[in-house]
């Protein structure tokens, strides 16, 4: 189990909200606030603060702009969060390839 390194995990990436966040712009592209908060079953305030997460560490790019008198928020996937995205799924994949040997076992 030389690949078993639970610290190539994101932790940034790693929380529920964050991941879903990820996954979704990962096949969509793009997505607007009300999407992303249906898809995830998360609240405004919830869905805001995961967002800012990801923005901060510059995983996503946040835009925002108005339809008429409505404002519109949308959400896209960067070519670093792209990047730690794929790094991410790769970390967990070398972490549930080989499963780890019994204690005592040999």
């Amino acid at each position: 189990m030389d690949d078993f390194d639970i610290a190539q995990i994101d932790e940034v990436i790693h929380g529920r909200i964050r991941l879903g966040i990820m996954a979704y712009l990962a096949a969509a592209g793009v997505a607007d606030f009300n999407t992303l908060k249906a898809r995830l079953q998360a609240s405004d305030g919830n869905l805001s603060v995961h967002m800012s997460k990801l923005e901060q560490s510059g995983y996503v790019a946040v835009e925002k702009s108005f339809v008429g008198k409505k404002p519109l928020t949308r959400v896209r996937l960067t070519d670093a969060g792209r990047k730690a995205f794929l790094a991410y799924l790769d970390a967990i994949g070398r972490l549930v390839a080989e499963p780890p040997a019994e204690p005592g076992a040999g």
